[in-house]
């Protein structure tokens, strides 16, 4: 598998929201020199722990702070955008980085009522996503009526975020599939990836290719691993509780905290979810996903507090799969 990265810009205790974007642009500078082949990044929209709302700004950032690795959105959520706008926006980038730009395309409407009423969008609303997909692509192959600028060398590449039904869209459309999240546990995946790679419908030169999006933490013991696991699981289990999705804290100050039985046990189960572990285990366990998946690609999406041990993590992934 092709190794890559996705990093959604986690705000963390003790720094303001805005140098999570530097961190962004840290980590890509060392994913390109590491030898990682994509470098991603994320659209999320009021949500206190995450800094990245528009990723074409960000994306033009780390442009200009790296050479090679090949960029691109994890994704942007086509539904609260105009295809030509999304066009607009990474021919933008591929004009100014000529090869290196990717454009995976997400159909979330927001985590909240607030935020889906501030984005203008409902839940009532029809799903046009396959639509929508089909038209910004025709901008970026130049066969829309109108013409989107400025005119690429080549086409920037498409990618579908898919849960569910998104696969059979991305097969029917012809597009790469990313895969993450409750989808890769289910026990019909298999048969999923079968139908899609069977129905998939090339455009063009293209062919059917599966990305796994898995959040994996690579340290020298199993235990370590799984402690920097903890802030990432921590936030999202308080998420149930308060209805917000808070910024990292430290492993120690989340272990000083109270834990009733409840909690613990959504912990321990969130940190089971991960792919944690040395590197022989992480190993073990990528291997065991490809055979189930056939994946072409990995995009890693782990995330920790500590930002020494997690350009470790990235580190000693690199190194497994590289």
């Amino acid at each position: 598998m092709r190794l890559s990265l996705l990093d959604r810009s986690r705000t963390r205790a003790g720094h303001p929201e805005g140098a999570a974007l530097t961190h962004t642009v840290e980590r890509a500078v060392a994913a390109e020199r590491l030898g990682y082949h994509r470098f991603w990044v994320a659209e999320h929209h009021g949500v206190p722990g995450v800094a990245s709302g528009a990723p074409a700004v960000l994306l033009a950032a780390v442009g200009a702070h790296t050479a090679r690795i090949r960029l691109g959105s994890g994704g942007v959520m086509l539904p609260h955008h105009q295809p030509i706008v999304v066009a607009e926006q990474f021919l933008m980038l591929a004009g100014l980085y000529p090869g290196r730009i990717d454009l995976g395309l997400g159909r979330s409407l927001g985590f909240t009522p607030p935020v889906r009423r501030a984005l203008r969008r409902s839940v009532d609303e029809p799903d046009t996503f396959a639509d929508d997909v089909v038209e910004l692509r025709s901008y970026l192959e130049r066969t829309a009526p109108v013409t989107a600028h400025p005119v690429p060398e080549a086409p920037v590449p498409l990618f579908v975020l898919a849960t569910g039904r998104g696969i059979e869209v991305a097969a029917r459309i012809g597009l790469p599939v990313v895969l993450g999240g409750p989808v890769l546990d289910q026990p019909d995946l298999g048969d999923l990836l079968a139908a899609y790679r069977r129905d998939f419908r090339a455009h063009r030169d293209g062919r059917p290719h599966v990305t796994v999006s898995l959040d994996v933490l690579v340290a020298d013991t199993d235990a370590e691993a799984r402690e920097l696991a903890l802030p990432e699981v921590w936030a999202m289990v308080r998420s149930r509780r308060t209805g917000v999705f808070d910024v990292l804290e430290p492993v120690a100050a989340i272990r000083d905290q109270r834990w009733d039985d409840r909690v613990a046990g959504r912990v321990e189960q969130a940190l089971d979810a991960v792919t944690t572990g040395s590197p022989e285990t992480v190993r073990r366990r990528l291997e065991q996903l490809a055979d189930r998946t056939g994946a072409d690609e990995l995009l890693a999406t782990g995330a920790t507090y500590d930002r020494a041990a997690l350009a470790a993590s990235d580190a000693s992934l690199a190194a497994l799969l590289t």
